[in-house]
């Protein structure tokens, strides 16, 4: 016997930079029954899944499926799928997450080259240009939306700087798809990868990525399929791709008419992935991101109504969160404590160099909207007169309430 009582979350307002409150209709899909993995119901919502990715990446690409998994699994699999041990790597580094492509690369043993530029800021396309000239990488790897430092790297230039050199372009959009503007072929991406749990509006644990038809062909070029599921005629490529799981070429034959055995489809979190999707296209994808546009510029207001400096280059901030450098003389992590305990709202600190020196507040997905930006606001107002912090009364919604009214 056991006296371990069913899980009973606290209720939790997540204003932070991700995960955020997920929608409820996504939860409620996740609690749909469960199929075989080629129940003709599991095959025709994996196909149905695929079509709506398409439509949020804004693509045509055949290979757009999802990796199981959290982002961090998306992005894995596409940069150990697209280079070889010995492959140069281009990184440029803004924030956590450029470190993270870099090591992720590195761990897949290829050669990894990394320009670097200020927390805070973004590189320009002639930067990004100039290293690919000097580095003659095989891959540029480039987080679009580094919550780490808030930033938004635009992409619209970089795709054709790639393929004026020959270099496979991926960018990691998990902080940034779905609230901000990505157009996977538009912009010539040839892989791109983002999680659930951010603008999408939904858990971490699902990787939607689409590959270019060029990706694809790198790929099958480094095809193996495992012994115990060969059929005749399948041949080990003699560069395979070294990760079993993340084996790109794989999950496109278990995604694709071949359905061949790789994994069993985590069932639920499919479930989940296709109602993100399909949210965000019944409401429309420019909607959508308008939606966090007017969010985060509201946010933007208050924060700044409240009298709290905002880190980085706001030209280039996302659109849905916001860093704030924490008023000196209060205790950081004691005030996102109080406004977690007393209000049951989440803010977040940050990484590295800004760690315990900003906050970081997300307004995505489901929580972009009014009511909780107002009262995120007015929380933090709170907790700021508390630690003795002299901010206007109500400074904060005010602003706010303007920005949604069309009044600022």
């Amino acid at each position: 016997m056991t006296d371990t009582l069913p899980i009973d979350p606290p209720a939790r307002l997540l204003m932070g930079p991700g995960p955020i409150s997920a929608y409820p209709s996504v939860l409620r899909a996740m609690s749909a029954p469960l199929v075989g993995q080629y129940d003709p119901f599991m095959t025709h919502t994996m196909n149905e899944t695929q079509e709506l990715y398409r439509q949020v990446w804004a693509t045509e690409n055949e290979a757009t499926l999802l990796v199981d998994g959290t982002s961090r699994a998306g992005i894995e699999a596409a940069i150990v799928s697209l280079i070889r041990p010995g492959d140069r790597v281009l990184v440029p580094v803004f924030g956590r997450f450029g470190h993270l492509l870099a090591e992720i690369a590195e761990r897949a043993l290829a050669e990894v080259h990394t320009i670097e530029t200020a927390w805070g800021q973004v590189f320009t396309p002639a930067a990004i240009e100039e290293a690919i000239v000097r580095v003659k990488p095989t891959l540029l790897a480039l987080v679009q939306g580094d919550t780490s430092t808030t930033m938004l790297q635009p992409l619209e230039e970089i795709g054709a700087i790639c393929q004026r050199h020959g270099v496979l372009f991926y960018s990691d959009a998990t902080a940034s798809l779905g609230g901000n503007a990505f157009e996977a072929d538009a912009w010539g991406l040839d892989a791109a990868t983002a999680g659930l749990q951010k603008c999408l509006g939904g858990p971490s644990g699902s990787a939607p990525i689409t590959l270019s038809e060029r990706a694809v062909e790198v790929i099958r070029s480094r095809k193996r399929i495992e012994a115990g599921i060969r059929e005749a005629g399948d041949e080990d490529a003699p560069d395979f791709v070294r990760s079993n799981y993340f084996d790109l070429g794989m999950i496109l034959d278990y995604w694709g008419p071949r359905r061949l055995n790789h994994h069993t489809e985590a069932t639920s979190m499919l479930y989940g992935a296709r109602e993100c999707a399909r949210l965000l296209l019944i409401e429309g994808r420019d909607a959508v991101i308008a939606r966090h546009e007017l969010a985060g510029r509201a946010m933007l207001a208050g924060v700044e109504a409240l009298g709290l400096a905002v880190f980085g280059d706001v030209a280039h901030k996302m659109s849905n969160v916001v860093a704030v450098y924490i008023p000196e003389g209060v205790p950081g992590d004691a005030a996102r404590t109080a406004m977690l305990e007393d209000f049951g709202i989440e803010i977040g600190t940050s990484f590295g160099p800004l760690h315990g020196k900003v906050w970081r507040i997300g307004t995505m997905g489901y929580n972009a909207r009014k009511d909780t930006v107002l009262t995120t606001l007015a929380a933090l107002e709170a907790v700021l007169r508390r630690h003795g912090v002299a901010v206007p009364a109500g400074g904060g919604v005010e602003a706010a309430s303007d920005v949604f009214a069309g009044r600022a």
